[in-house]
């Protein structure tokens, strides 16, 4: 019985259906070739020579990577500020849309509407013409000084200050917490109800509720957020390019505007290849000590 389903599996042949499937898919896999794997092997490849657009690929080696390291003070100060960036951005984000997916986490009237207008903000991460608004609200003679002159108050020079600079931009990202907050609300949708009300006639309160019950239950969502928010702030670009231009005085020179000027400023596509490549590992290693400390927070139904 088994030698004949054995020559019965050998004999099947590939159907029409078969084959179009493998069409449809041919367009998805071209992407996956030509749009990351060849610019990702490339960019390692190029990331040991001395290479210009225009010019000839000469082997240095690790030079591009001893430099960066040692002798390069624009990449430790672009990683500082990518660091310190991701510090505020990631935690308020994270914080802000928690915060406002428990206030939407009810049924009242008109909830399905406010839930809407909360989220719609996400939708224009990214965008050049949100920054560009940003940049607008926050100049010296931008709405947000107006209204602290009307109110008596002196202006701030936003754009121009070491620190409060990076905070308006940092500002950008945190109130773009809507799919964060999209993906709470769904989280807390399936915390069972049994244990508030288990809770409840023990005595707890609505703060221990909330810290034993609902974020171990959430605490898997919460994780899969923070390794995305990491990882997209850490390789922002847009934000800080259009609000600041990287100033005042590189105060918001993020790895990412530092790699698009070596790159395609100055065309020295070797060097920026480095660059993204410490970058990588950068990301690498945070991510890998986010999946480390989970054991510790992060609880799953089966457990």
């Amino acid at each position: 019985m088994m030698i004949r389903s054995s020559q019965a599996v050998r004999k099947q042949h590939y159907t029409k259906r078969d084959y179009q499937a493998f069409l449809y898919l041919i367009p998805w896999i071209l992407g996956i070739l030509i749009l990351q794997l060849y610019p990702f092997i490339s960019s390692f490849v190029y990331s040991f020579h001395d290479y210009t657009v225009g010019g000839k690929m000469n082997f240095i080696g690790t030079d591009n990577y001893v430099k960066l390291l040692t002798r390069d003070r624009d990449f430790w100060n672009s990683l500082s500020v990518t660091l310190q960036f991701a510090l505020y951005t990631v935690p308020g984000k994270i914080i802000l849309a928690l915060a406002v997916a428990v206030f939407l986490n009810r049924n009242i009237r008109g909830i399905n509407l406010i839930r809407t207008l909360y989220y719609i903000p996400s939708l224009f991460g990214g965008s050049i013409a949100v920054a560009l608004l940003w940049r607008l609200m926050f100049m010296d003679n931008g709405i947000i000084n107006s209204m602290l002159t009307k109110i008596g108050l002196e202006n701030i020079h936003f754009l121009g200050t070491r620190g409060v600079a990076l905070r308006v931009v940092c500002a950008l990202e945190i109130w773009q917490f809507g799919s964060s907050m999209v993906m709470f609300l769904a989280a807390l949708k399936n915390v069972p109800s049994s244990l508030y009300e288990a809770a409840e006639i023990d005595g707890a309160g609505w703060w221990k509720r909330f810290f034993h019950i609902t974020l171990p239950q959430i605490s898997p969502i919460m994780f899969f957020t923070l390794i995305n928010q990491t990882i997209q702030e850490l390789q922002n670009y847009t934000s800080p390019a259009i609000i600041t231009s990287g100033g005042p005085r590189k105060s918001t020179y993020v790895l990412g505007m530092f790699l698009y000027q070596e790159g395609f400023s100055y065309f020295h596509m070797g060097y920026a290849s480095a660059i993204s490549w410490m970058e990588f590992i950068v990301i690498l290693i945070l991510t890998l000590l986010i999946f480390g400390t989970s054991r510790f927070w992060v609880h799953y139904s089966d457990e």
